[in-house]
């Protein structure tokens, strides 16, 4: 029986036998093929022909009646079984040194599961077979295998499905974001922002957070303004402006994108400074949904309803580093504030020409 005239398929390297394979097994056995012709016919090692073999003949009743012979049926319906059972015991330990370690960053610095894993294995701190993949943790928390609740996890309990619809009965205060260059929603080149505004009490006039996310290394800025008014958040830009420096600001900020609130009804001023302003169609905040994900982040801080009077703007600034410190997933794991630093190091750079 050669294999080349066989009506069987080639078998893959390293693919497990198949019942036409068992088939043929035993066939070579009425043959009397050796375990070695067998294995050149069906396309597999010898031990692979001795081990199905072995699991596919029945065990001798006594001493008395014939051997039993090899059955491909049998050898088939071991193999389902086997493979049903085939899967990797659970080995997480809750006191082992990683588990412990993404305690400590999901619990004091807010990290996600997934940051936990991504950064771990990117910076190699512990042993590949220490560290569990971000599924196996999440079904840890909710089986309660680990020292965290999914109330630790306040992302994981709020992500919903919505639709999006547009309502138009909404004055556009500048240029539509229709109008915006189609760098900025393919997320490739740096400095294009999107802008908002976090409120503590909505009764009364306080001060509220303006707040700006950076699109491509998702750099959060936060910082607190008076009121939610014109003139607070344009006092904010001239703050920024002098930070950064007035023949930076334009590169560094090329775009804003703002939504219709009246508190950014003379944003478009900041054109005279070089920066493009965009506004996205009322009442579509998925338009600015960076900027929307990052603020709810920013409510793990100062929870809806909770006044901001009371936060000094040291403290806002060090919560927004904290965001800052967070690796991303979709960032490579690494955190907005590497990537942002990298970018401006490439903005101050000082290129010497050589002239001849």
């Amino acid at each position: 029986m050669d294999r080349n005239n066989s009506t069987t398929p080639e078998r893959e390297k390293g693919q497990h036998l198949r019942f036409e394979d068992r088939c043929s097994i035993k066939t070579c056995r009425k043959l009397k093929l050796s375990l070695r012709k067998t294995a050149e016919v069906v396309g597999c090692a010898a031990s692979t022909v001795l081990n199905e073999l072995r699991r596919g003949t029945g065990e001798r009743n006594g001493n008395r009646g014939r051997f039993p012979e090899y059955s491909a049926k049998r050898g088939q319906a071991n193999y389902e079984i086997n493979r049903s059972r085939c899967r990797r015991a659970s080995e997480l330990d809750p006191h082992s040194p990683f588990i412990s370690w993404v305690v400590k960053q999901v619990k004091e610095y807010g990290w996600s599961l997934d940051a936990c894993v991504g950064r771990a294995k990117k910076r190699k701190l512990f042993p590949k077979e220490q560290i569990f993949c971000t599924s196996t943790l999440y079904d840890a928390v909710w089986a309660g295998k680990i020292p965290l609740s999914p109330f630790d996890l306040p992302e994981a309990l709020s992500r919903k499905h919505r639709k999006h619809t547009t309502r138009k009965n909404k004055r556009i205060l500048g240029k539509s974001i229709d109008k915006r260059p189609e760098e900025v929603m393919m997320c490739i080149v740096c400095g294009h922002w999107e802008i908002d505004t976090v409120v503590g009490k909505r009764s009364g006039k306080e001060s509220v957070v303006l707040t700006l996310v950076e699109k491509v290394t998702d750099f959060y800025l936060a910082i607190k303004i008076p009121g939610k008014d014109a003139a607070s958040v344009m006092a904010a830009m001239e703050v920024l402006r002098d930070e950064y420096g007035e023949e930076k600001f334009s590169e560094i900020f090329k775009t804003i994108t703002a939504d219709n609130g009246s508190e950014f009804e003379t944003l478009s001023e900041l054109e005279e400074w070089g920066v493009g302003v965009y506004f996205a169609h009322p009442y579509s905040s998925w338009e600015r949904a960076q900027n929307e994900r990052h603020n709810r982040l920013f409510r793990r801080y100062i929870p809806k309803g909770v006044s901001i009077e009371s936060y000094s703007q040291e403290q806002i600034l060090s919560f927004a580093d904290e965001m800052n410190a967070l690796p991303r997933k979709h960032l490579g794991y690494f955190t907005p504030e590497e990537l942002f630093e990298e970018f401006l190091d490439q903005v101050y750079s000082v290129v010497k020409v050589h002239t001849s």
